[in-house]
């Protein structure tokens, strides 16, 4: 049994109450101003971090939409690039073309009259065959030139189209009436048959005479029974008269000489 008499004990419990009512509880202790100036340092660098993250992110997106918009750009230009490629052709090739075109002009006026003078040189060693209209073609050919009315293009479509109505009597099977011997002279009615630029002949019409065009000797040299036989049967082939078949006729000039003739002209 204890010595200490009861009030005591009950006195020591008591006063221990005390101190416990006097001390503050241990988060009622007022913190010190350094440690309010700590927190308020820490939350605002937790902001500045928070704020840089955030930053950090919408840089990532936009390098992610950037490296996206290149790739495809890059796509696009792979495309696009052989197309570029061939309108660079066509804009050199037209820049070239119209070059040629200014030199074209300028050279344009004397090309006209070379061509016209070069016309009027093959019908004169052509054989005499419809002389005086394809004579009269040049000399309208040659008005044409020093018309102020007429444009260097409409100049130069008749120039064209009396060289191909030229090149067209080389592939024609023709026959018509006309008269032997230039304007002038002593002529006589005949009819004509022409086989391209190869021969040249005629026939009167009682068949009684006939010739064929010599042009290395540039006149008319006369044909023999047979012969006019064979023009007579031509000139009904060429009048559809009758079916075509050979005929056999002197030629009015070489052809190793005429094909000579057009690869030099």
């Amino acid at each position: 049994m204890s010595d200490t008499p009861p009030f005591a004990a009950h006195g020591r419990a008591l006063l221990l109450g005390t101190i416990l009512v006097a001390l503050p509880a241990a988060g009622d202790t007022p913190l010190p101003e350094e440690a309010l100036e700590a927190q308020r340092q820490q939350a605002a660098l937790q902001e500045r971090i928070d704020a840089a993250d955030e930053a950090t992110r919408e840089q990532l997106r936009e390098l992610r939409e950037l490296r996206d918009e290149t790739r495809r750009l890059a796509e696009h230009n792979a495309e696009r690039a052989p197309r570029l490629d061939r309108l660079a052709e066509r804009l050199e090739s037209r820049e070239a073309a119209l070059n040629a075109l200014e030199n074209t002009r300028e050279a344009l006026p004397g090309l006209k009259r070379a061509l016209v003078e070069r016309l009027a040189r093959w019908i004169e060693r052509d054989l005499p065959f419809l002389v005086e209209s394809r004579e009269a073609r040049v000399a309208s050919l040659e008005q044409s030139l020093s018309d102020p009315e007429l444009s260097e293009a409409d100049q130069l479509e008749r120039i064209l189209g009396a060289w191909r109505t030229e090149l067209d009597y080389g592939r024609e099977l023709d026959a018509w009436r006309g008269y032997l011997g230039r304007e002038g002279e002593r002529r006589r009615e005949v009819d004509f048959l022409r086989l391209g630029r190869v021969g040249l002949y005629y026939l009167t019409p009682d068949g009684r005479e006939g010739g064929v065009w010599l042009a290395d000797a540039r006149q008319w040299a006369s044909l023999d029974e047979a012969e006019r036989r064979e023009v007579r049967t031509g000139l009904r082939i060429a009048r559809d008269q009758r079916a075509p078949e050979l005929l056999t006729l002197p030629v009015s000039q070489p052809l190793e000489r005429r094909d000579d003739e057009e690869g030099a002209s």
